[in-house]
């Protein structure tokens, strides 16, 4: 199925940028506390949790993609319509 995709705009390129660079932040953060209290450590797992929620947002982020045009909401509204119709190979 084809469809066309929009390119992520600056606004959303720099936010998941920055929640990347967050996320490389509190790894090193997790491995440094990892190192200091041993990895069974309560700080560790708690550091490594908030790792996991970043990533978690940035997988959230990425599915919330970029909306829709009129054209992909139109056909979305008349899948019958000649100028949507999709051809599989």
């Amino acid at each position: 199925m084809l469809r066309l995709q929009e390119k992520p705009t600056q606004t959303q390129t720099t936010d998941m940028s920055d929640i990347h660079q967050k996320i490389q932040e509190e790894r090193d953060s997790a491995r440094t506390a990892c190192e200091a209290s041993g990895s069974s450590s309560a700080e560790c797992a708690a550091a490594w949790d908030a790792v996991e929620e970043l990533q978690a947002e940035a997988s959230h982020q990425r599915e919330q993609g970029v909306e829709k045009t009129s054209f992909q909401k139109y056909c979305d509204e008349n899948p019958d319509a000649d100028e949507c119709r999709v051809y599989d190979n």
